[in-house]
């Protein structure tokens, strides 16, 4: 079916066909002669079928040409700021003909800029959930006035914890049944069916493939190898293939880190993106890749999902994925939209385990691949010690000032200091206690440290072997001053600080 079949504005139209836009997608069909006609729907399709296009030709088409949107707004909820800038370059592409503003909204920059698209006005507000909710706060964004809901990649966003503020955003909102929604996801899981009970109007059901998880397109492979001769491996495998364009996945931030500069020192134009990279890095790196300037991302998992680059080459797993589902994710970053790609996954012993489930969620065995010496290159960085970055919370300026929560302006006060993790760092024990008993939760006793206690060192081991069990009970015939394990080395013996529990005994002998 021909996007022309569906009788769309004439700009929007327009701006289709110079996007490349003529035959749809399944996704596409099911979904538009729904949204067309104001049904509310609840999609289920692969990532790269073209859903993102689906939703904002649905948006664009009502708030222009349907009486009942018009003066109303459109909000796009999704889970990472990656996904909202490219959601927004892609409606300013759909919508370039049309006299709409559209603006994102999420989290790591400044609020100036997105205030300032408030007051102008905007039509079309693009936004992750921490960053919506704040504006709605400060009564800087009225939610009462939107007339399309699009919740995107909402089993992400369930996956990272985001289930209380979008249910909060939805309460601020008029009737289900005053507005549009589209809900879209990867998997149907039963909190998206609840969601949509709850909060949509009637919606009906898109399905597409649900028993195919991964796209025919995709050539898969599998080498085995060993955690010393990975690096090489890689960069054999990037010899051959030579691609334009790859996505290295990593396990963890300091791989990420590692891979990327490696690659570099082997001379290669690479780049890694964690979730500790500042807002701006994180979008120049991403643009970088999109216009060539490098042809190697090193990523975390912060990127395999809502990540478009078009015409991506290959996706290497570096590290076999601990969760079957973000391989789906991973590889999903190439051969979008119809088009070929190359996923080849690296299982070495540490990660290797993780295989069988992959293969038993995608039902399928991936192919083994044998390599001989001649894949692996020799690596210019080995023996090289790889300086990592600081791009943590805590590198921050000293005297940086504190933000106003609804301003966003500098208060001029220091920054707070960071919250004590009681359960790494216990806060010090004051001297001189008693004990006083108190309720917490469900009547759960708790004991907690007063002044002028009277209680016998006896007495303050029982209570904690009461609370802490048998490993605090001096076994017959040992010192009563060890409270620790048999077998644990004393503080005397190690030279090391008396430990925090040695600490509050010794209090407690005052």
């Amino acid at each position: 079916m021909k996007f022309t079949e569906f009788n769309l504005h004439p700009d929007l139209q327009r701006a289709i066909e110079e996007a490349g836009f003529q035959e749809c997608f399944p996704v596409q069909v099911e979904t538009l002669k729904r949204t067309l006609m104001g049904k509310d729907v609840l999609v289920q399709s692969k990532t790269g079928t073209g859903k993102t296009a689906a939703f904002l030709i649905t948006i664009f088409q009502h708030l222009s040409s349907t009486e009942t949107f018009k003066g109303k707004k459109a909000l796009i909820i999704v889970p990472t700021r990656e996904l909202a800038t490219q959601i927004e370059e892609e409606a300013q592409l759909l919508g370039k003909y049309l006299p709409f503003r559209i603006g994102s909204f999420y989290g790591g920059i400044g609020y100036a800029k997105q205030e300032a698209l408030l007051r102008e006005g905007v039509d079309i507000i693009i936004g992750t959930p921490g960053r919506l909710i704040d504006f709605t706060q400060q009564r800087k964004l009225d939610l009462h006035a939107i007339g399309i809901l699009v919740i995107d990649e909402a089993d992400r966003l369930f996956d990272m914890g985001f289930l209380p503020d979008l249910r909060k955003l939805l309460r601020r909102m008029g009737p289900s049944k005053d507005r549009l929604t589209m809900l879209l996801s990867a998997t149907l899981s039963l909190r998206v069916s609840t969601l949509a009970w709850e909060y949509m109007n009637e919606a009906e059901e898109v399905v597409i493939d649900p028993e195919q998880v991964t796209v025919d397109t995709i050539t898969q492979a599998v080498y085995h190898v060993g955690s010393s001769e990975k690096f090489s491996l890689l960069l054999g495998i990037l010899q051959k293939h030579n691609p334009k364009s790859v996505i290295i996945f990593t396990n963890t931030k300091q791989a990420a880190e590692e891979v990327a500069k490696r690659l570099e020192l082997n001379g290669y134009k690479s780049q890694y993106i964690i979730g500790d990279l500042p807002q701006r890095k994180r979008l120049r790196i991403i643009e970088d890749l999109k216009s060539n300037r490098i042809n190697i991302l090193v990523a975390t998992d912060v990127a395999a999902r809502g990540l478009h680059i078009e015409d991506l080459d290959m996706v290497v797993n570096y590290d076999v994925p601990e969760d079957p589902e973000n391989y789906v994710h991973r590889i999903g970053r190439t051969a979008r939209v119809g088009k070929s790609g190359k996923a080849i996954m690296l299982a070495c012993e540490r990660y290797v385990f993780g295989l069988e489930a992959i293969e038993k969620f995608i039902g399928m065995k991936i192919p083994v691949e044998s390599f001989d010496e001649s894949l692996l290159l020799e690596d210019k960085s080995a023996g090289r010690k790889i300086e990592r970055d600081s791009y943590r919370p805590s590198s921050r300026a000293p005297h940086a000032s504190r933000r106003d929560r609804k301003t966003g302006k500098p208060t001029g006060k220091p920054p707070r200091k960071p919250h004590r993790d009681q359960a790494k760092h216990p806060a010090p024990v004051p001297a001189a206690a008693s004990v006083k008993t108190t309720r917490e939760g469900y009547g759960e006793k708790r004991r907690v440290i007063r002044k002028g206690n009277s209680q016998s060192l006896e007495e303050r081991l029982s209570l904690y072997q009461e609370k802490y069990g048998d490993r605090f009970r001096p076994t017959e015939g040992q010192n009563k001053k060890s409270v620790l394990p048999p077998g644990t080395p004393s503080s005397t013996d190690t030279g090391k600080k008396p430990g925090i529990l040695s600490r509050i005994l010794s209090l407690f002998k005052r």
